[in-house]
């Protein structure tokens, strides 16, 4: 069988999770402003949310580097999504008993099989083809993950928040079983997408159990010293793209994660309306960018292309930090758009030219992915100490500014002594 046709199935099927993953964390932008509703939380508190979600990745992907090593891609697959199910059904007691610590829980374990997926899928992506078009091919299997990244906001706003929001006044002047149903209400409508979530799961456990996967190997001949270790660092492109990985994962998580408080903040938008638009306009923009930006690398060199897009989001961010009113709200949502190729584009050049070491190379690259728990916390924290979630955004900003450094100098791959 032609190698293209023998990859073919096993390619659709791993791109398949790149949605997954994008559901998980494009979901965080819904419920924390709504589990700040329903559990009473300050800022800084809903954003444990995205702590508990890439804390699991920090703590998940060396272990899941491993047990794709000893086991192979299939066995890590299928172990992840059955994580992933299992932590989605842990929402409905969550909701029962509204208590924040068991909905942190939940998100922790689901990340964890996320963990597993993502550990697994981009190396596995870059490796079934030439290696010559590897960053093309990832940026086209994560353009489907922009598809779950703008439903998931379109989805959870319409079917989580409520579009009740009652001011500290009125909470006041409910009763004490008046506030308990009220609150309890809130909570209870995570139920049923969560568990449709879970059933999604086991379909896709089921289409991978069906099918044979090939385990392919990278190419040994480009592999350099000793294999799956730390000593993968002795490259400076890939310390390099852990960095940049972290800052672009924490950006990315930080300006989504904020926004309805953002638009609320500034323009006094409805909750709802604010989940609508990032879902309809800025992850559609996010989605576009996927797909564009794999076209764009068949004639701009991809690290060109992401210091590009690096300088845009700078520009832009500046440009919501100093204005008021909607057109700030509008520059935030331009932002997704320019951030659409990073992930991939940073991974792709973070693994190049490590043979058999790429495994360990991409446990520790999925492991930067803790960014996505820092930065919102430290955003959070400006927000509650300066009363201004516009404020907090000068930190994403920040983070695009080390992204670029990586696309200009960073990226290079340097001898290294024996």
């Amino acid at each position: 069988m032609p190698t293209k046709n023998k990859y073919l199935i096993p390619f659709i099927l791993v791109t398949s999770l790149f949605f997954l993953w994008a559901f998980l964390h494009n979901l965080n932008p819904i419920l924390i402003p709504h589990l700040k509703k329903a559990c009473e939380l300050s800022d800084l508190e809903s954003a444990f949310i995205d702590s508990a979600v890439y804390l699991g990745y920090f703590l998940i992907a060396i272990p899941a580097g491993l047990f794709v090593h000893k086991y192979g891609y299939k066995k890590g697959i299928i172990f992840g999504l059955m994580l992933y199910a299992f932590g989605a059904l842990l929402f409905i007691p969550a909701a029962s008993t509204r208590e924040y610590f068991f909905f942190l829980v939940a998100l922790f374990i689901i990340a964890s099989g996320a963990t597993f997926l993502e550990t697994i899928a981009n190396p596995y992506i870059t490796i079934l083809g030439d290696p010559s078009t590897s960053e093309q091919r990832l940026n086209f299997a994560q353009s489907f993950n922009g598809v779950g990244a703008f439903l998931a906001p379109l989805l959870g706003s319409k079917f989580i928040l409520s579009g009740i929001e009652h001011s500290n006044a009125e909470l006041k002047k409910m009763s004490p079983q008046q506030l308990h149903d009220y609150l309890g209400f809130e909570a209870s409508t995570v139920k049923i997408p969560y568990l449709v979530m879970a059933c999604v799961i086991v379909i896709v456990i089921i289409l991978f159990l069906m099918t044979k996967l090939p385990e392919v190997q990278a190419d040994d001949s480009a592999a350099h010293g000793t294999k799956f270790s730390l000593a993968v660092f002795k490259f400076s492109h890939v310390k390099w793209a852990v960095i940049a990985e972290l800052c672009y994962v924490g950006a990315q998580v930080g300006v989504g994660s904020f926004f309805v408080r953002f638009s609320k903040y500034l323009m006094d938008l409805p909750e709802k309306q604010a989940g609508y638009w990032w879902g309809s306009i800025a992850m559609v923009g996010f989605m576009v960018g996927r797909f564009s930006g794999t076209f764009f690398m068949r004639y701009i060199k991809p690290a060109r292309l992401l210091a590009v897009y690096a300088t845009i989001n700078i520009l832009l961010l500046a440009f919501a930090l100093i204005m008021h009113g909607s057109i700030a709200v509008y520059a935030v949502m331009v932002v997704p758009f320019f951030m659409s190729i990073m992930f991939p584009t940073i991974f792709a050049l973070g693994i190049k030219g490590l043979g058999e070491e790429t495994k360990i190379a991409s446990s520790f690259l999925v492991m930067s992915i803790i960014g996505g728990g820092i930065i919102p916390l430290i955003m959070g924290f400006i927000s509650d100490k300066t009363g201004s979630i516009q404020t907090a955004y000068i930190v994403p900003l920040i983070c695009f500014i080390f992204i670029l450094y990586f696309a200009v100098k960073g990226y290079k791959i340097r001898p290294v002594a024996n």
